[in-house]
């Protein structure tokens, strides 16, 4: 089993200012994303140099409340928008979630437009250690956000995952994980991005 960066998510109270957090701390422009049916939130996205991408993602206040928690612990954010969770992609997230502790949550379908996937979501909305575990999906289909989003010059440096277990964090993804741009310290939770932007070195965090 293989677990593979696939993009990095700053969530806002709205999505407007989480779209502004990205683009006035990588100097960009953010493109239009869409809606998510199943959790009700809608995004804004940035294609990166190194093949990820961005997703800028907030509580769509139109939109009905769903009848589960909200990925990626969207029921409780509050204050200024920032980076909260990384989301690793495999080739079989049943298996993946056979090999990992519980906590990760169960596979939950999802499409937006005509990309197809799945995204293992905890009952609760919280992903282990603090939302500093990374949430885990698998890509039904070729179509990926990559292959239509323009691609900006920053590129992802280090994304740095701080919890007072970053230990243990790290020694259970290990075996599955093989990114030297993920590095683990310990500290209260938080995660940053480092990125080299043609306005130098900048941090989302």
């Amino acid at each position: 089993m293989k677990l593979e960066l696939d993009h990095i998510a700053v969530a806002g109270e709205t999505l407007q200012q989480a779209t502004e957090h990205v683009a006035q701390t990588l100097d960009v422009a953010m493109q239009s994303g869409g809606e998510h049916a199943v959790f009700h939130t809608h995004n804004t996205l940035l294609g990166l140099a190194d093949g990820l991408y961005l997703e800028a993602i907030a509580i769509n206040p139109d939109a009905p409340a769903p009848a589960c928690a909200r990925w990626f612990d969207l029921d409780r954010f509050s204050g200024k928008a920032r980076l909260t969770n990384w989301i690793c992609r495999c080739d079989d997230l049943d298996a993946a979630l056979e090999m990992l502790p519980q906590g990760f949550g169960r596979p939950v379908y999802i499409e937006r437009g005509d990309l197809r996937w799945r995204m293992a979501v905890p009952e609760s909305g919280v992903l282990p250690y603090d939302n500093c575990a990374p949430a885990l999906m698998e890509w039904l289909g070729d179509l990926r956000p990559m292959h239509r989003l323009t691609t900006c010059d920053s590129r992802l440096q280090m994304l740095e995952v701080r919890h007072p277990q970053a230990s243990d964090i790290a020694a259970l993804l290990a075996p599955y994980l093989h990114d030297p741009r993920v590095t683990f310290a310990v500290g209260q939770p938080r995660l940053s991005a480092h990125f080299k932007t043609p306005m130098g070195d900048r941090t989302l965090s």
